[in-house]
């Protein structure tokens, strides 16, 4: 059957990151929410219900009997039974809001709901940006279980030193971790396919480091930590999600923060996490166009995909970054940097959009990815748009 991911009423509340991808494929715990699914629910057809530029690259559904899903929630192994044997025209209710349905995209309307179900156990449910990493611990749990059940962990080389059980430690294949620290009695702590940890780090659980990306030499690493596949990170980072591709290489702290695809942070960079005066920190919201109180004490950055700063960037407590934004002036940015910034700071010139595509191309060239034309067109309506 096929699987119908819905960005449903949240798709705005996470912009920046959205602006480039459905809900679904953000990424929390060691899985974007799409792979969790399918492996949840043991389906590989998937399509997604989301905005209209993105649909090019991201297939809308058949017209056909679907199961319509809202992603970005951790279900409890009851709720999964309920879902899988939902039948038509019944759905699954959460705090008033429908999060699971099987209907016929045919004839797309919630008229065909003729049974609803209130889902009555307390659900991890992720609303905003800092709901990623806030909840990043919980997620890297579940996803750990989900992946490793029943299988066998590559041994941990005698050079490293580790505290904690070791149950709570998985590598996989063709990763090597060599004269490090690893801590899992603070969380659990997932190494990917063809991972490295370079020598000298210290890692201190929850964390992901996904297929193919490395701890660079010395790295300290806080929980609840996720960096997604083909990253470099090196420095300081405590409780932040990379969703892959991107590079934060060299010394610099960043903490409590979400970035995307395709960034690079450059040497010494730095985020503050926390106000001098030690209240709440506030964030840019794309929906109200307000900055709100996130009632976090703790929140540092939030980046949109292919952005990037310059060597020695200091950036303030609750900084939002827009897509393919280049910070690279003297002094404090403000805490909103516009997509397609040129400098990062307000009035400053926008990056030309030919140029922003063959910096991409080039950045993405280095991983033998291709700059697609769907991808481009993502690019321009976000330029004309925002």
């Amino acid at each position: 059957m096929q699987l119908v991911f819905s960005d449903a009423q949240y798709w705005e509340d996470f912009l920046p990151l959205t602006f480039t991808r459905p809900i679904a494929e953000m990424r929390c715990g060691i899985l974007t929410f799409s792979e969790r699914w399918q492996k949840i629910l043991e389906n590989t057809e998937i399509s997604y219900f989301t905005e209209s530029y993105l649909q090019q690259k991201f297939k809308e559904p058949e017209k056909k009997e679907s199961l319509f899903l809202v992603t970005n929630f951790l279900p409890t192994p009851n709720v999964i039974q309920q879902i899988k044997e939902l039948k038509q025209g019944e759905a699954l209710v959460y705090e008033d809001e429908l999060i699971a349905a099987r209907i016929n995209m045919k004839d797309f309307s919630l008229h065909q709901i003729e049974k609803m179900t209130d889902v009555k156990e307390e659900l991890i449910f992720f609303k905003k940006p800092t709901d990623l990493f806030t909840y990043n611990n919980k997620a890297i749990d579940f996803d750990f279980d989900l992946l490793t059940e029943g299988r066998t962990s590559q041994e941990l080389s005698s050079t490293n030193g580790f505290l904690g059980d070791k149950k709570d430690l998985f590598i996989e294949e063709g990763a090597e971790v060599e004269f490090s620290t690893l801590n899992t009695k603070t969380g659990k702590i997932y190494i990917g396919k063809n991972a490295e940890v370079m020598e000298g780090c210290n890692l201190r659980g929850p964390i992901a480091l996904c297929e193919e990306s490395k701890f660079n030499l010395g790295a300290k690493i806080y929980g609840a930590t996720t960096v997604g596949p083909h990253c470099k990170v090196g420095g300081e980072v405590s409780n932040i999600i990379i969703f892959g591709y991107t590079n934060k290489g060299h010394d610099g702290f960043v903490g409590n923060s979400v970035i995307g695809e395709w960034c690079n942070l450059g040497a010494d960079t730095n985020s503050s996490n926390l106000k001098n005066n030690y209240g709440h920190v506030k964030l840019w919201n794309y929906r109200t166009k307000a900055f709100e109180d996130t009632g976090l004490q703790f929140a540092g950055l939030i980046m949109g995909d292919h952005s990037k700063t310059a060597i020695n960037t200091q950036l303030n407590t609750g900084t939002v970054i827009g897509v393919a934004s280049n910070i690279f002036k003297e002094g404090f940015p403000p805490n909103l940097i516009e997509n397609f910034s040129w400098g990062g700071f307000k009035d400053d010139e926008r990056f030309k959009l030919d140029k922003a595509y063959e910096v991409a191309e080039r950045a993405m060239a280095r991983r033998k990815v291709p700059l697609t034309d769907d991808d481009k067109a993502i690019f321009k309506h976000i330029f004309d748009t925002y």
